[in-house]
């Protein structure tokens, strides 16, 4: 069979799901995971055969059904790194790659600091600082078994070191360390917004990372703002991702707990999305 038959049954098939530039991105990460081959290999012979049919066959179905395909082959891309993703973990979205800069352009790269990760899910946000700062000792926190296990071998394959903690940081008093960064990418979709949430992420993706109640979006954003103020270094820096309709009131947040310089800032999209504060000296 042509690989090419693929490429007209993926747009076929999936653009009453997607759009057509969706449809065809999911087929060039399907060739590349399945045929190690890219869009210019094809272009290059677009006679190109494959001996994976059963295999196109499964990840088309599985596709069809809405399932992400990070989770279909297991691996999801960030920052330039790949990290094992499974029902455990969230999939990591280039919002979070942007926080993850500002993040490394905001410290003194020649000097050793700590950095706390909480809610690390795939360990993506730790791991990639780990690998970018090499000074940095790195610990990763999430309540979830699988989550943290899954984290652990995410250092293991990008050949980084880190610490980890298994912890609900709702139930915690204080942090047993001090640290200079601490960030967090929490749960802070709205009960209310699920409607505005597509079935690839409502139906596959783990809803304890995801979903706060309505009565207390903000919950996770007051709580390490609490532990901040005992357990960061003094000058020390708070980094989250956010709700993008929560922005002034997180802001606000973290401006009633004594936080200077508090930034509010947008995606590459427009949306507020992550926010940076600093512990006042």
């Amino acid at each position: 069979m042509q690989i090419k038959y693929y490429q007209t049954c993926f747009k076929d098939m999936l653009t009453p799901i997607y759009d057509s530039m969706e449809a065809e991105q999911l087929f060039l990460i399907a060739l590349e995971e399945i045929e190690a081959k890219t869009r210019i290999d094809l272009m290059m012979n677009p006679n190109l055969e494959t001996t994976k049919t059963v295999v196109w066959e499964s990840v088309l179905d599985e596709l069809v059904k809405e399932k992400p395909i990070q989770y279909i082959f297991g691996n999801a891309y960030f920052y330039g790194l790949t990290f094992t993703v499974n029902e455990h973990t969230l999939i990591p979205r280039s919002e979070t790659e942007e926080l993850v800069e500002w993040i490394i352009n905001s410290v003194d790269q020649s000097k050793p600091i700590r950095i706390l990760d909480i809610g690390t899910g795939s360990g993506c946000i730790g791991i990639t600082l780990a690998n970018e700062l090499p000074l940095a000792r790195v610990t990763l926190m999430d309540v979830s078994v699988g989550a943290l296990e899954t984290a652990k071998n995410n250092a293991i394959k990008n050949d980084v070191s880190v610490e980890t903690i298994l912890q609900d940081v709702l139930a915690l008093d204080t942090l047993k360390d001090k640290y200079d960064i601490i960030v967090s990418n929490p749960p802070y979709v709205r009960n209310l917004e699920k409607v505005e949430i597509k079935n690839n992420v409502l139906d596959y993706e783990p809803h304890l990372a995801l979903f706060v109640e309505d009565n207390d979006p903000l919950i996770f954003y007051r709580k390490i703002a609490q532990l901040a103020n005992d357990n960061l270094q003094e000058g020390g820096m708070l980094f989250y991702e956010i709700n993008q309709y929560l922005g002034e009131e997180t802001k606000a947040l973290f401006e009633s707990h004594s936080f200077v310089d508090v930034e509010l800032r947008k995606d590459m999209l427009g949306n507020d999305r992550m926010i940076k504060a600093i512990k006042h000296n």
